[in-house]
């Protein structure tokens, strides 16, 4: 590949010498949703843009064979962003580009790279004459070190729901995350302590989806280094304390058409377009599958328990938390939007918005109807009124999330043949491995018992 410099790399590379850039990171994910990245000098950054950048794609969980194995990275000169935190002795800062992956066989995108599989479904709204737009909110929580510099599950803080401090200790580290966020062009809306002891929220403005994934996957680099800062831990795992709320990641969705937004209705029930009910019923319709997507963990299912506030019941409402999507309250036309509760922070992005962005335009090309929205606390249905009400439940592990994917078209399509294969075969392995070990919980019953 040898390309002209196009106008936005100039601009790129002119940042890199005014902001005095010493180090590229080139960023990409793996399957699983791991940053992936190549260091790079700021010398490397014309040829990066010109000629690309080649890998060992073998040694990439879930892209090719050893016999297969070159790739090259493209970076999107658009996710240029320096680093808020200055790594180098001498004064110079690191910066990071996220790039498209390459197949160099073919000379087109790797059908394996979780961002192509972003970029398809947005396509398919594209053609179909809509833009998507997401806003997610991440929750995480943060843990005390030991001396060793290893996580613990201590948390730092006692604090609660949208406390303050003395029980809210985390507040400066939030404001540093916040401020290196916003550093890397992040327009944050909002931040509070969460629900259980450690657990926090920050938010940030919604885009178009390709950015937003690009924007998660950024967030929670930012967050661990920050926090690491404060010598402290933040892990966006799913369920890290039984018994107390685990960590989410709603995801708000709209559609837009000719510049309005087709999720608004000012007739229509709640507000909502026919457009905007079609798609939910999309989602509700494929929940059980795309769940294996979006609660893409064994730890995953451990938090979608009754109780915990997070959401198991396959139904949709406009204000009740208990549902699996809610019409959330909207200021203006533009705002009209939906929240999809189930997905947590663990998920791959790129993969989790594509497997719900497919599954509502199915919805929308099907002419799917919404059931009438249930606006009582589920939590409180015994198993008697839930089939009177038609609601069903999410798979209640990984194992039943992966059996709903295999038999499921619309979702596994929406992955493409490479991604989907590799997901499940990982994702089968790991829920494997599960069954077959020991957890504490067992010998803490057992082991003295029997």
């Amino acid at each position: 590949m040898t390309s002209e410099l196009s106008e936005e790399a100039q601009e790129v590379l002119d940042e890199i010498e005014e902001q005095n850039v010493d180090f590229l990171r080139l960023q990409f994910t793996d399957i699983l949703g791991t940053i992936k990245n190549v260091s790079i000098t700021a010398d490397q950054a014309e040829k990066a843009f010109t000629e690309g950048i080649y890998f060992d794609g073998s040694s990439i969980n879930g892209f090719v064979r050893i016999q297969e194995s070159d790739m090259r990275l493209d970076p999107d000169p658009s996710t240029f962003s320096v680093l808020p935190w200055r790594e180098n002795v001498e004064g110079g800062s690191s910066a990071r580009l996220i790039c498209d992956v390459i197949d160099t066989s073919t000379g087109e995108p790797f059908s394996g790279d979780p961002r192509g599989v972003l970029k398809d479904a947005i396509d398919r709204a594209e053609e179909m004459g809509y833009d998507v737009n997401a806003a997610p909110e991440p929750e995480f929580f943060l843990f005390e070190e030991d001396e060793n510099g290893r996580a613990t599950t201590n948390t730092n803080d006692a604090g609660g729901y949208f406390d303050l401090a003395p029980k809210d200790l985390a507040s400066d580290v939030r404001r540093d995350i916040i401020y290196g966020l916003e550093d890397m062009g992040f327009d944050i809306e909002a931040s509070h302590h969460e629900v259980a002891q450690g657990q926090h929220e920050i938010n940030f403005t919604y885009d178009d989806a390709l950015t937003t994934a690009d924007n998660v996957a950024t967030f929670r680099s930012v967050v661990r280094a920050i926090a690491a800062e404060h010598d402290l831990h933040a892990t966006f795992m799913p369920k890290p304390i039984p018994r107390i709320n685990g960590s989410g990641m709603h995801t708000h969705i709209s559609l837009f058409q000719d510049g309005d937004n087709a999720f608004y209705d000012e007739d229509g029930q709640f507000g909502l377009s026919e457009t905007a009910q079609s798609f939910i019923a999309g989602i509700l319709d494929h929940a059980p599958a795309i769940a294996a997507v979006t609660n893409p963990t064994v730890n995953s299912y451990k938090r979608l328990v009754p109780g915990y506030e997070a959401p198991v019941y396959v139904a949709w409402s406009d204000r009740n938390r208990s549902a699996l999507i809610r019409k959330p309250a909207a200021r203006t036309p533009a705002a009209a939007r939906i929240e999809a509760r189930f997905p947590d922070p663990s998920c791959n992005p790129y993969l989790a918005f594509a497997a719900l962005i497919h599954a509502g335009l199915d919805g929308i090309e099907r002419d799917l109807e919404c059931d009438d929205p249930v606006r009582e606390n589920i939590y409180e249905f015994d198993e008697e009124k839930r089939e009177e009400y038609g609601i069903t439940t999410l798979p209640e592990n990984l194992g039943e999330a992966i059996d709903e994917l295999e038999s499921d078209e619309v979702v596994s399509d929406a992955l493409g043949e490479h991604v989907y294969e590799n997901f499940v075969e990982a994702k089968r392995q790991e829920h494997k491995e599960y069954l077959v070990d020991v957890s504490q919980w067992e010998l803490d019953q057992y082991l003295e018992k029997f």
